[in-house]
Formats: structure tokens, sequence, C-alpha cells
């Protein structure tokens, strides 16, 4: 079954209030959407994340060109085509390029078998999915506000955004531990912090049994998140610094994180994420997955990858609570803190294709800065 046809829009998606984070300020996120139509007239979806432009670039002029052609099954083979071309030189734009198209190899290949993903990655393993509440908010007491009210919708693990600040950040937390109690809480830094920060922070919020410290550090500093895991006790998980499968590989060599977060879209795919959660697993090493404001399609990728991979046992991080809208008018089910499995073939997600064309934009606005406080810009590590 060859791609024949591939045809992309960027679209813009709202949120229903700010979100706030130590790189700026975003009101809304930006995604690629990728149809790929076959030989045998099964049409295939896709979905990545698009902060930069390059990614639309690459896309354009190398990843829906080299699709034509391919076989829906050549996952590998066509990610390995693309970096193959010379975007090994640029492999971060590639390799969120190629997501979009390879999710929608996967999903014309299970319409193909009649079967839901997660059966072609190995068969379910869990039921359902736990989801983790994200936390963003301008005060300590209205992060907590946001929090029970996430309690009260039955999610169990939090995450909140700090990286503000040393004692900025420790009232975040101060604010957020009597309301979720025994439930997971998260930290995530954005890598804002340099190590002699993290050690002060970290010793401050020992006594808060953090369930994790994401990304404390900056992406490239693997010696010193290995430096943190042997002088304190909180959990070191890494994100930006795991985007693709050599990534992970020098995490685990390094013995840098307790904790990785993979993203297919920053991977180059569910093929590679899967490959990385794989090689995590060999070492003893949980997993879970990062989020950029998933519409329909990837949060249904999502799933079908936390169903079938064992370590993927931590609540997946999601920002489906503050999108005002979706692509599809039945995305994945979100109750009581938990994903319900995708049930139809490939990844289960009928497209609006109306709804496209609605948020359908030109350029990208609003991943970073602050359009608040002009002339500012994250410059890490901050403080």
């Amino acid at each position: 079954m060859k791609i024949v046809d591939v045809r992309h829009w960027m679209v813009r998606v709202p949120f229903g209030e700010d979100m706030l984070w130590a790189s700026g300020r975003r009101d809304g996120v930006t995604r690629l959407i990728v149809r790929v139509k076959t030989d045998s007239g099964i049409v295939g979806w896709g979905e990545t994340i698009c902060l930069i432009e390059p990614v639309r670039a690459v896309f354009e002029k190398v990843v829906a060109p080299l699709a034509l052609n391919y076989e829906v099954s050549q996952v590998e083979r066509f990610v390995r085509h693309v970096l193959g071309a010379g975007y090994y030189h640029h492999k971060r734009a590639a390799v969120m390029a190629c997501a979009g198209l390879e999710m929608a190899m996967w999903d014309a290949l299970g319409k193909q078998a009649g079967l839901p993903l997660h059966q072609l990655w190995g068969g379910q393993w869990r039921s359902s999915v736990a989801a983790c509440a994200y936390l963003f908010a301008p005060s300590p007491k209205a992060i907590a506000e946001k929090a029970k009210r996430f309690l009260d919708w039955g999610y169990t693990t939090f995450k909140a955004k700090i990286g503000f600040g040393i004692q900025e950040d420790i009232r975040i937390i101060e604010a957020l531990k009597p309301v979720t109690g025994d439930c997971d809480l998260r930290a995530d830094v954005n890598g804002a912090w340099s190590i002699g920060t993290a050690r002060r922070c970290l010793k401050a919020l020992g006594d808060f049994d953090l369930a994790y410290v994401e990304q404390p550090l900056q992406l490239d500093d693997l010696p010193g998140h290995t430096a943190l895991r042997q002088v304190q006790m909180t959990p070191i998980a890494l994100d930006e610094s795991a985007y693709t499968l050599e990534d992970v590989m020098a995490i685990i060599r390094a013995e840098a994180a307790d904790v990785v977060l993979l993203d297919p879209h920053e991977a180059g795919g569910c093929w590679q994420t899967i490959k990385a959660a794989g090689a995590c697993e060999g070492v003893g090493i949980a997993v879970t997955l990062h989020s950029g404001a998933e519409l329909a399609l990837s949060q249904a990728a999502y799933v079908h990858l936390a169903s079938a991979i064992p370590n993927l046992m931590l609540a997946i991080d999601t920002e489906r609570a503050y999108l005002a809208d979706d692509i599809s008018d039945a995305p994945p089910v979100l109750a009581d803190g938990r994903f319900a499995l995708p049930e139809g073939p490939g990844l289960g997600v009928l497209v609006n294709e109306e709804k496209i064309e609605r948020y359908a934009v030109n350029e990208i606005q609003g991943a970073y800065l602050d359009r608040e406080r002009p002339g500012w810009f994250p410059s890490k590590p901050s403080f």
C-alpha cells in the first residue's frame, strides 16, 4: 500500500487561558496536520508539534516529496531516508517534521489491518491511561485553586511549572502540597536552574516528597544531572535532554535520570519512541510522555503508546484541559483523570476537515516570549 498523495496544514487552536512558563507565555498551540492517501484508497492522518518555522520548511521541501511511493509500513526506512538526505545536520527540525508523516503512515497501516495501533505495537498492556494535571498559573494561590479543580475532576497526578525564581518556586510547591496531599506532585523547571540553585531548591523542597523534578538544568548538561542524582534524593526526570533515541542512550550511559519523558514528535515518530522506551526498560528506567498541547490525532497516538509500552507506568502529561477546541468532534475520552483507549482501527480518530480549514494559519504565534513583557526573553540558567 503506497503513498500517492501528501497534504499538510499548519493549524493554530486557541487555549481557554494563557499558560505561563519559564520560557514565556502561550495562548494557543500551533500543530502541523498531515494527510496521506494511498493507492488502495485508504487515508491516513498524522500530527506533529510545530514550535519553529524550520519544521514546516523541512516537511514541505524534504519529507513530503520523499514520502511519495513509500509503502506505509516502511516507517523505519522513511525516517532514516530523511536524515540521510543531509538532515542529520538539522536533526531536531527533521525529526519533528518526520513525526507527522510517520504517524499518518501508522494510521493508514492500522486501517488496512483493521486494528487499533496499540495492537500493532505489542498489544494492550494497560486498559486505560492515567493523565497528569498540568498546572500553569500566575501566582501560588491561583495554582493551588487550579489544582483543586483538577482534583475534583479525578486526577491523581499533578505537575507544576516552576523555574521563576528560588523563593517563587518554593512558594508554589508550598501552596500545592496541602491540596495534592498523597497524590504524586511533579515540578518542571524547563532548564532554568544552575546546578548551585538546583541544590538549594531541591534541599528546600526535600520535605515535600516530589515524585520527580523535571529538567532542572540545561538540556545538554548530562554530567550536572548525574551529579544531582548523587547528592540529593528527589528523582530526576529528563525531557528536553531526551528527544532522539541517541539522546536517550546518552542519558542511560551517563546515569543522568531516574525518569525519561518521551515525545514521538521530538523523536521522529511513534516507532522511535517505542525503541527508546525499550532501551530504558532494559536498565529499569520508567518513562512517560511529554505534552505539547496535543490535538486529537497526537493525543490518540499517545494513548496507544501508553497502552502498549510496559514501562510507561507513569501518568502521561496532557494540556487537553486548556484547549478551547480541537480538529476532531470526538477526541480521545478523558474522564476521572484517565484516557480510554480509542477503539477504531489505526489512531481511531475521525478528523473534521472543516475545523482544520477554520484553524489553518500561515505563521507560528505564541510558543515563546511574552507579549506582555516587550524586550524580555528567557536566559537559562536564569538564577
